[in-house]
């Protein structure tokens, strides 16, 4: 009759154990607020027929110029906050592989020798002396043992739910430094194309200021104009000549700047290609808002930290529910080690099954549960800011890449026109029509216009990058 209570509970807790249920929410993506296409305030909206993406481009196919491309190679094989984001992932992928085994039982072996040597006078003491004829007493073991929690309520699916989120969200932190890394690249060389394109303009136009400065003095001789006119050249040419040390300062800045971030030494970066070189991309297609979730990394880092905490509250609930746990144990044990391994007199086994309830923890399991939810709701708030920020970040980008197209156009007019201004500027002051502030003057607004339109031009190259990688552009 016993046995078939044993047979009876052991059939029902199979059957609990077929029928239990995982406890917590099952992942879903919450609702996000997003525009149904991307648009800058004046550029004509995309057509939802318009699912291609720049970003779906590989970097080396983006970024054509091979100066470039080496450099960003460089960076994702040297750049060390690279390497460190890499190794998190073997850590993750180590821990991902361990969690797959968490429903397994667990095995020990433990080997164990002893010797007591209890007193006398001790009924351990009186009880060896009569049946062991010894006044200590030995015991030998072998014991190999197996555990086993039943995961009824899914707690620990829910631990390897968390584990495999964080292996994915190592891989998605690691990809978001490589885009940040591929942008900053790209930033870096294009500004260092347009220090070297403002030193080439700075240079032009000192050799312009002395050649107004000879004129100059040769008018003076000739008592045109005064020896002030030649101090008023030659402050222009010094001022001219000023920019040329600091822009050569910032170009080896900018050079050891991109070195470092390739993981080299500081030094100079060998370059073929010039600004004007550049062509920017024709098509700068967006895709739908919707994509742009699932392909930033830093956004899909976020998600996945949710993941983790809704994986968690449902570990954290579980924790309240009664644990069930099987433990079998075999071996060899005996109090002489001359027959230690006398088979089968020496062999033992043991088994056991414990459903352990928490009943009073001091609310900390409760607590513990109530901490989880509300960690998931920060996740979601989390989650929804940095689809906000993304979304925000796209915008801009299509608004500098709509209105510095405007500007670079107005500023190449701007330089023709100056340009014009300084060569009749001349013409005038050595027939003595104008005077030698109209040409310094000339000379200093169209010095400033060339610089400003390189300046434009290198942000435009850089708003295009900032799109390519608001978008998720960089990490294929």
């Amino acid at each position: 009759m016993q046995q078939k209570h044993i047979h009876f509970y052991i059939a029902a807790f199979v059957a609990v154990v077929l029928v239990g249920c995982k406890l917590g929410k099952e992942y879903q993506r919450p609702q996000v607020q997003l525009p149904q296409q991307f648009s800058s305030n004046t550029a004509q909206a995309q057509s939802f027929a318009d699912t291609n993406s720049i970003a779906d481009i590989a970097w080396k196919e983006f970024f054509t110029d091979p100066t470039l491309q080496e450099l960003i190679t460089r960076g994702i094989t040297y750049n060390n906050d690279l390497q460190v984001a890499i190794k998190r992932i073997d850590i993750a992928n180590a821990q991902a592989k361990q969690a797959k085994l968490l429903q397994l039982p667990k095995v020990d072996l433990q080997v164990t020798g002893a010797i007591n040597r209890p007193s006398d006078n001790s009924l351990n003491g009186l009880s060896a002396s009569a049946f062991l004829g010894k006044s200590y007493i030995e015991n030998y073991q072998i014991l190999a043992n197996i555990s086993w929690e039943a995961d009824i309520w899914g707690k620990i699916r829910g631990q390897k739910e968390t584990v495999l989120a964080q292996y994915l969200q190592t891989q998605e932190a690691a990809k978001a430094v490589q885009t940040q890394l591929v942008s900053s690249i790209a930033q870096g060389y294009y500004n260092l194309l347009m220090l070297d394109r403002q030193l080439i303009i700075a240079r032009n136009n000192l050799a312009l200021n002395d050649t107004f400065v000879n004129v100059t003095r040769l008018l003076r001789d000739g008592g045109v104009v005064t020896t002030l006119a030649v101090r008023q050249a030659e402050a222009q040419k010094q001022t001219t000549a000023l920019l040329i040390p600091q822009l050569e300062q910032d170009i080896a800045m900018q050079e050891n700047a991109l070195q470092v971030l390739t993981g080299q030494l500081p030094g100079a970066v060998a370059r073929a290609a010039s600004l004007n070189d550049l062509a920017l991309p024709t098509n700068l297609s967006t895709g739908l808002p919707v994509a742009m979730v699932s392909r930033r990394p830093d956004v899909r880092t976020t998600e996945l930290a949710l993941v983790m905490a809704n994986a968690q509250v449902g570990v954290a609930q579980a924790n309240m529910y009664p644990a069930f746990t099987i433990t079998a144990g075999t071996g060899l044990e005996s109090f002489k080690s001359s027959n230690w391994f006398n088979i089968p007199g020496s062999l033992f086994g043991l088994a056991a099954g414990t459903i352990l309830q928490p009943v009073f923890r001091q609310k900390q399991l409760k607590t513990q549960f109530e901490i989880a939810k509300i960690e998931r709701e920060q996740a979601v708030i989390q989650f929804r800011q940095s689809v906000l920020l993304a979304t925000g970040e796209v915008s801009n980008a299509l608004v500098q890449v709509e209105k510095l197209k405007e500007q670079r156009e107005l500023a190449g007019n701007q330089v023709d026109t100056l340009k014009q201004a300084v060569g009749n500027a001349q013409l005038l002051f050595k027939s003595d029509m104008a005077n030698y502030l109209e040409v310094i003057t000339a000379q200093t607004n169209a010095l400033q216009a060339e610089l400003n339109l390189a300046a434009i031009q290198r942000s435009q190259l850089g708003a295009v990058v900032e799109l390519y990688r608001s978008l998720g552009g960089g990490w294929k």
